[in-house]
């Protein structure tokens, strides 16, 4: 995982490494993510999100993207 400053930053890294710009993630999306993730890590019968349970979690945070697919097998998408 990458952290940039800006839209601009993150162009100017991917075309310097012959990347693609691939979806982002912002900081207030990870911090919701890690929450739903992690919420009942402390009970005694928790367990991580099923792959069912996935895509409602990213839809939620507004990953609606492909690239966000757990089920893809492959992580292109269109540059944005």
């Amino acid at each position: 995982m990458l952290f940039f400053r800006s839209e601009e930053c993150v162009r100017e890294w991917c075309h310097a490494n012959g990347m693609p710009v691939r979806p982002r993630v912002r900081m207030d999306q990870l911090w919701a993510m890690a929450r739903a993730w992690y919420a009942t890590r402390l009970d005694p019968g928790s367990r991580r999100p099923q792959p069912d349970e996935i895509p409602r979690i990213f839809a939620n945070l507004g990953l609606g993207d492909p690239f966000w697919d757990p089920q893809a097998d492959s992580f292109e998408s269109p540059a944005r």
